[in-house]
Parts: structure tokens; C-alpha cells; sequence
């Protein structure tokens, strides 16, 4: 397989692996929950949610054919609060999510080196990814570190507890095969 081929495999491999903290995250998660900021100044994480949509539809839409910041993007407007249910947060995070995921899926070895545009600046395609592969992580750490903060001790941790004897239990959890690794 070439580098390439691997590259793509692996892209699409830790996206899938941000977006199923997420999800774990959500499933923890009440309604309320979604809507809860630690104070005026920051982003719940229904706002955050906006705002990953908003940026995936513009960034992976028509990817290789027009620039990643769309006209019809909204971008301040995915920042402010809306009247939507916990039922819609989701279906914006999976549907920004499947634009992302079968624009990657779809892209071919030879792809990764065009250009694309994002703001009219010029990016070869592996570099638009890997700022992607930067930026939604970010989000996603904000996405599961709030969702703990609400939850305090009724957090399920999506990785190795704390507490002693904990990292030696998960590595001996992965060589039986009983857990995998992200």
C-alpha cells in the first residue's frame, strides 16, 4: 500500500476515532446537559456543536472544487445560542461528520497533492486535512472535557480511569483482546 493510500487510511481512522469520543461523550449526557456553559463568555456544548457543523459542511462540501469558506457559511451565527433539542444536536454532529467522512473516503492517492483553497489561501490537500485533524480534536477535548464537568462523579471515563493500578489493568484488558486501542 502506498504512503498515500496510508495516509488516508489513518486520517479516516483518527477522525472516526474524535467523533466516537463525541458520541460517548453525548450518550452521557441529558438533555440539559447540552446547554450548560461554565459562564457568559464561554461555548456549551451545543454551541460547539454548531459550530463543527458549520465548519464541516463548508470545509468538505465540493472539497476539491471550491474554496472551504463557503457564502452560505454563518460562521458568528454558529456561536450563538439556538432553540434546538438534544435530537438536533446530534443530527448536526452526524451529519457534519458524514460530510467529512465520505469526502475523505472518496478521495484518491493523487488528491493529496492539489491545491485547495480555505479563505482564498492556498493549501495542498494533505495539509487541509491535517489542519482539520488539528482543529476538530480541540473541539472534541472541549466536547469531553464538559461533558465530565457536568457529570462529576457520574462520568464514565471514554479512556483509562484514574487511580492506581489503572494503566496496567487497561494493557492487560488489550493483550486478551477485551478492549481495543483508539
Amino acid at each position: 500500500m502506498s504512503i498515500e493510500n496510508e495516509f488516508l487510511k489513518n486520517a479516516i481512522k483518527r477522525f472516526k476515532n474524535y467523533k466516537e469520543l463525541g458520541d460517548k461523550t453525548f450518550e452521557q449526557l441529558e438533555e440539559k446537559d447540552f446547554f450548560i456553559s461554565p459562564s457568559a463568555s464561554d461555548n456549551s456544548i451545543a454551541v460547539i456543536v454548531q459550530h463543527l457543523y458549520g465548519n464541516m459542511l463548508s470545509r468538505w462540501t465540493n472539497f476539491l472544487t471550491e474554496d472551504g469558506e463557503k457564502p452560505w457559511r454563518k460562521r458568528d451565527a454558529e456561536f450563538e445560542a439556538s432553540e434546538c433539542s438534544k435530537t438536533d444536536i446530534l443530527s448536526f454532529w452526524n451529519t457534519g461528520w458524514n460530510c467529512l467522512l465520505s469526502t475523505l473516503e472518496s478521495l484518491k492517492p493523487e488528491d493529496l497533492s492539489k491545491t485547495i483553497y480555505i479563505r482564498t489561501e492556498p493549501l495542498l490537500v494533505i495539509d487541509a486535512i491535517l489542519r482539520q485533524l488539528a482543529h476538530y480534536p480541540y473541539h472534541v477535548g472541549q466536547i469531553v472535557y464538559m461533558g465530565k464537568w457536568i457529570k462529576n462523579e457520574n462520568w464514565q471515563s471514554l479512556s483509562i480511569p484514574k487511580g492506581p493500578g489503572q494503566s496496567h489493568a487497561y494493557n492487560e484488558r488489550i493483550q486478551k483482546g477485551e478492549t481495543k486501542q483508539p
